[in-house]
Formats: C-alpha cells, structure tokens, sequence
C-alpha cells in the first residue's frame, strides 16, 4: 500500500481571487510584508502497489483531479502506515 500525496497549484499568470482575498485581508492585520498569496490544493489517496502505479496517479490527476490547463501537480509517494 502506498500514501500519495498530490499537491495542486494554479500556474503562473492564472488569477487567484482566493490568494488575493487573503494576501488584502493579511494587509488589512498589519502583515503588508506579504507580497502575494497563492491558493492551491493537497489531496492524499491510498492506493495499493502495481508496476504501472505512478502511470494511473498520472491519469487520475489529468483527468480528474487537476485541470492542466490552469494547474500544475506535483506527486509524492511514501509508504501508507499500517496499523
């Protein structure tokens, strides 16, 4: 079994009204060294072990889980705890 941490960013130019909200709201706290805040997304899945595992994680993610258009997505494999 493996923990796969998908880590899901808007790129670079894409407007980010969420960022946007919270880097005003930051200023508006007194924290005007905050120059900009981007908004993104983790999704964690457990999935168990295949030789083609990172090949269908890549799939899931152009197909589902980011829109590659707007987003760019950063995997990461580690081994799931048993318990």
């Amino acid at each position: 079994m493996k923990k796969v941490k998908v880590h899901i960013t808007l790129k670079e130019g894409v407007l980010d009204p969420q960022g946007k909200a919270i880097q005003q709201s930051l200023h508006a706290l007194g924290y005007e060294e905050v120059e900009e805040a981007r908004v993104g997304k983790m999704i964690e899945l457990q999935v168990e072990e295949g030789p083609h595992i990172e090949a269908r994680i890549k799939e899931m993610c152009d197909k589902l889980l980011a829109n590659p258009v707007i987003e760019n997505y950063q995997v990461t494999l580690e081994e799931a705890v048993q318990s």
